[in-house]
């Protein structure tokens, strides 16, 4: 499979190391590969295929549409995409006298069934953390899965408590 087609999320591909992989940013004009990962990720959580012919347009579309605030990275192992994690940036409202700031919303982290527990995760993360470094975020926030949370744990983030929330849905 080569990057940007779909994989299957029962998908048997070999086990990866993290010397085997190559995490880089990608921009919406080539979303075709994390489109990808998006719709393999909902069909393991689905137990099978979805059908949606429209999905990958309305994905292209949001990508487009969130590439000033969203950094996406993908991992790829034998020139295949095989995980995917985003940052949303959010600039803070400036204030007098106080320097640029901002903070990061850490999303849409996933990695394909037989990649997982080799690094992968790991080396997307790492590249994450890097980015919001780099662009001076004081905090990067996620809403973790309750299989991820020992995962995050191990990489230094811990219970929010100074953040708040309603749900609305």
């Amino acid at each position: 499979m080569t990057i940007g087609e779909r994989a299957a999320p029962w998908d048997d591909s070999p086990m990866t190391s993290r010397s085997d992989v190559l995490v880089r940013q990608v921009s919406s004009r080539d979303s075709a590969g994390v489109a990808a990962l998006r719709r393999a990720w909902s069909e393991e959580l689905a137990g099978g295929a979805l059908d949606d012919d429209g999905f990958e347009e309305r994905f292209s579309r949001w990508a487009a549409a969130e590439e000033s605030r969203r950094v996406m990275f993908v991992a790829v192992v034998g020139g295949r995409e095989v995980g995917m994690v985003n940052l949303a940036v959010f600039e803070r409202m400036p204030r007098p006298k106080l320097a640029r700031s901002c903070w990061c919303y850490l999303g849409n982290a996933f990695v394909l069934a037989g990649h997982r527990d080799r690094g992968v995760g790991s080396a997307l993360l790492d590249a994450a953390v890097k980015h919001a470094r780099v662009c001076g975020a004081v905090r990067i926030v996620l809403s973790p899965s309750e299989r991820s949370v020992p995962f995050y744990r191990r990489a230094g983030f811990g219970p929010a408590t100074m953040l708040m929330a309603m749900s609305i849905a």
